[in-house]
């Protein structure tokens, strides 16, 4: 993926989720590409081996629960003190139940309040954080979102439900902040090769890629370019859209 350098030169990018996976990938292309940035997420050692000097020049790095009121709050405000105002922000955690998850008649209610939590209302709450100084000056908020949300994945309707609330919340505060010069989109990966994925059978793996038209899996760069591209000013007049980043699985 060929990047361009100095494109985020003298912008603050927040990232959460930002150990592993796309948020890792969109991490370090948003520091290849000028960004002063400041990352959370819950694995501190995985966040400690993609970032092995968290308080280098430019990079702060924090491990911490993104389910966690007070600790994204505390989060945002030393990311403030040390780089100002935030420019961009990638609300990239998320997850579904992964092993508790279940078809709906066998599912539970604390693994549905669970991955709201961490798929929907941690990007409200960092939303909430950022948008106050942005609606003064500008700025670009990212969501993620997936196409279980669009295909309904059979096992994930907590995370479908979740997840196209991310859709409509992006869509709610980007006609709020529009008018602000902020724009709110959305991204909506399908199959991508993370860790998760490592725990998947080949068989299962061949279904996937025998049920996306693309014929292939994406790498999380792939999905780091398009967040990076809703991020730049070039995508100044994009607001309140969902890009499905799925080799067709979806098509609207």
């Amino acid at each position: 993926m060929s990047h361009w350098p100095g494109r985020f030169a003298g912008k603050h990018v927040i990232v959460t989720g930002a150990a592993n996976g796309i948020g890792a990938a969109t991490a370090r292309r948003f520091l290849d590409e000028g960004a002063t940035l400041s990352v959370i997420d819950l694995a501190a050692d995985d966040l400690a081996q993609v970032f092995p000097e968290p308080d280098a020049a430019g990079l702060f790095a924090q491990a911490g629960d993104c389910t966690d009121a007070p600790t994204l709050a505390a989060f945002h405000a030393e990311a403030v003190s040390r780089f100002g105002p935030v420019d961009v922000l990638f609300n990239n955690v998320g997850q579904s139940g992964r092993e508790r998850s279940a078809p709906f008649v066998d599912s539970r209610e604390e693994v549905w309040r669970f991955v709201v939590e961490v798929s929907l209302f941690s990007a409200m709450r960092m939303a909430r954080l950022v948008a106050p100084t942005m609606r003064g000056r500008g700025g670009r908020i990212v969501n993620m979102s997936s196409d279980a949300a669009f295909v309904g994945d059979a096992g994930l309707a907590d995370y479908a439900a979740a997840k196209m609330g991310v859709v409509g919340f992006t869509r709610a505060l980007a006609r709020e902040l529009a008018p602000h010069e902020v724009t709110v989109n959305a991204v909506a990966p399908g199959a991508v090769r993370t860790k998760a994925h490592e725990r998947l059978s080949p068989e299962v793996l061949a279904r996937i890629v025998a049920g996306t038209p693309a014929g292939f899996i994406a790498t999380p760069r792939d999905v780091a370019a398009a967040v990076a591209f809703l991020a730049s000013d070039e995508a100044r007049f994009i607001t309140g859209q969902t890009l499905l980043i799925d080799g067709g699985r979806w098509m609207s």
